[in-house]
């Protein structure tokens, strides 16, 4: 809206004269216009006054009643909205992969502790090898044809989408990809079972209108409409079709993903969609599977990060494994190396199979820009994304000491799960850092709950002392069955056990024990033998200051998942199992 300045024409708006404003003081020493009965103004307010006095008090009331209009307006809104709605769009809740739900105001450390199950949902989904369902994406305010909802939407991996009415636990619709591929029945392989791999994410397109993107096992590229299923624009090829890729991410119009394990015969490598031009790009870091269970994370510069799995890290000959590599898209849509860091030990994790399994986690803090990667060897490596290992590309800010995995085992130990970071009400940065297996004899901490044996949550907080950056490791959790992800939300930690049997040899038997006696050692990750041997899978809500338990499932979740995931969104948690089923945990809203 325009406004001007010059004089008005109309004859009855001119300046009232002193004897004028006097009546219109009287007027305006009467009860407020928004008070009157009814909200209706009473002419005999105006009674005994006339002409330009009359018609500048009209002016002022109308303005007035204007003013108390957009006033009940706006406050009727604010009652009905109440805190903003949180949503969890993509793995690991932002395109840093940090885990934080900043806008979650449902769950507080006060009220979790009454947290119950709200419902469970088994889908119809085949589960291949180990896996079977990830957990929900959730947006709120979904515009359906019978009206808004909000819908969460849960990716299986024999190539199926479910959506979800998250508020009753019905099933709205229900997706089985099509396939370009000669064989797309999957396999029985752990490492490569074949089929949907990625965790989807998704994006608001309008006002409640939001586009799901997943790759189904044959690569292409799927957009799908979140309130009914149906596809909002054809498939489009993405990446080699049979590989394995990790969840997706998006930013600036262009989605990424990156592959692992060499499954179908492919080259382990980053890939880009731009949606934009639909040209697709892939740099190869000529290093192991980029295997981060939340796939890349992307800084605000554009930078994408993640880490690579087995190979040799040698840049002279320009192989990047056991490090992590950052890659950024370039003018012509194509994937550009930009920095690389490799630990000092980067060579021995490669020979003992103590990769770089985890996604890299991104935050801004006090003026420095900050990541944090880990891998199964169990310890952290504080880095400065503008100087990824400094000059030598070996040199951290801060590493830490061990925090688990004293056997240097490369099963059932390490870091496998995903990080997490958010920042409190007074400013502190924390790292929270969830595992396998018993704590190190390395590790102690200020709080501490239990020696896990099994799994649990470190957590740090990042402290600059004499100048120099650190993680100061802050409280150690309850024992958990192997620690997986964390999420934050409004200052409380879920962290949920995965229970499943994470062996990858044959343990040994006496002579006087059943099946044996054997002697142990060999390989051994199929599922024949760990499915059986794999237990249930439990949920944790810790306070985020202290790691103190305020809640668990307890017994309640009755199968246990591998590599899935965790949703904390409006007062619900979510986590789905390898039987294919769905539950959703919460609080009265």
């Amino acid at each position: 809206m325009e406004f001007s300045n010059t004089k008005s024409r109309h004859p009855r708006l001119r300046k009232p004269s002193n004897s004028q404003r006097d009546e219109i003081g009287r007027v305006r020493r009467q009860p407020p216009l928004c008070t009157t009965r009814r909200g209706f103004l009473h002419t005999n307010r105006l009674s005994g006054i006339s002409g330009a006095a009359y018609d500048a008090v009209v002016m002022q009331i109308t303005h007035a009643r204007r003013t108390c209009l957009l006033l009940v307006v706006f406050a009727v809104a604010a009652a009905v909205a109440g805190p903003r709605a949180a949503e969890f769009l993509t793995e690991g809740v932002d395109r840093a992969r940090t885990g934080w739900v900043r806008d979650e105001k449902l769950f507080t450390a006060a009220n979790v502790g009454s947290t119950r199950l709200l419902w469970k949902l088994k889908l119809e989904s085949t589960p291949r090898a180990m896996h079977n369902l990830f957990a929900p994406l959730v947006a709120e305010a979904v515009a359906t044809a019978n009206g808004p909802r909000e819908i969460g939407v849960v990716a299986g991996v024999s190539d199926d989408l479910f959506g979800i009415d998250v508020a009753t636990g019905r099933q709205l619709w229900h997706r089985h990809f099509d396939s370009t591929l000669t064989q797309p029945g999957g396999t029985n392989d752990t490492l490569c079972p074949g089929g949907q791999t990625a965790v989807p994410t998704m994006a608001q397109t309008s006002a409640g209108k939001y586009t799901i993107y997943a790759v189904s096992w044959d690569g292409r590229l799927r957009q799908v409409n979140l309130a009914d299923g149906e596809d909002v624009a054809p498939p489009e090829k993405f990446v080699p079709g049979g590989g394995k890729p990790y969840a997706l991410n998006l930013s600036d119009n262009v989605i990424y993903t990156a592959t692992a394990q060499g499954c179908g015969g492919l080259t382990n490598a980053f890939y880009s969609f731009d949606l934009a031009t639909r040209r697709a790009s892939a740099f190869i870091p000529a290093g192991g599977g980029l295997w981060g269970r939340r796939g890349a994370s992307i800084d605000p510069e554009g930078r994408v990060f993640i880490g690579t799995g087995d190979g040799p890290f040698d840049p002279l000959t320009r192989r990047l494994g056991n490090g992590i590599v950052a890659v950024k898209i370039d003018a012509n849509k194509q994937l550009q190396l930009v920095d690389y860091f490799g630990a000092p030990n980067a060579n021995w994790l490669w020979r003992r199979d103590l990769d770089v399994n985890t996604t890299p986690v991104v935050f801004d803090y006090r003026g420095a820009k900050f990541l944090v990667g880990t891998s199964k060897e169990c310890r952290l490596w504080l880095l400065d994304r503008d100087a990824l290992g400094g000059e030598d590309h070996r040199t951290t800010l801060d590493t830490t000491p061990l925090i688990c995995n004293d056997a240097r085992a490369f099963d059932a130990r390490g870091v496998w799960g995903a990080l997490g970071a958010w920042q409190d009400d007074r400013g502190a940065q924390w790292v929270l850092v969830p595992f396998w297996g018993p704590v190190s004899t390395e590790f102690k901490a200020p709080i501490e709950h239990a020696r896990p044996t099994g799994g649990g949550v470190a957590a740090f907080k990042v402290e600059q002392r004499d100048g120099r950056w650190q993680l100061a490791p802050a409280w150690l959790s309850r024992d958990m069955d192997l620690g997986e992800e964390v999420v934050i939300a409004n200052g409380v930690v879920f962290a949920y056990a995965g229970g499943e049997d994470a062996t990858q040899v044959t343990p040994d038997k006496a002579w006087d024990e059943p099946g044996g006696p054997v002697y142990g050692g060999g390989l051994s990750s199929g599922p024949i033998r760990r499915v059986p041997n794999s237990r249930r899978a439990a949920l944790y809500a810790l306070d985020g200051q202290t790691g103190k338990e305020l809640w668990s499932s307890g017994n309640v979740i009755e199968s246990w998942n591998h590599f899935s995931g965790l949703t904390v969104a409006n007062g619900r948690a979510y986590i789905a199992t390898f039987d294919g089923t769905v539950y959703c945990f919460g609080v009265e809203r």
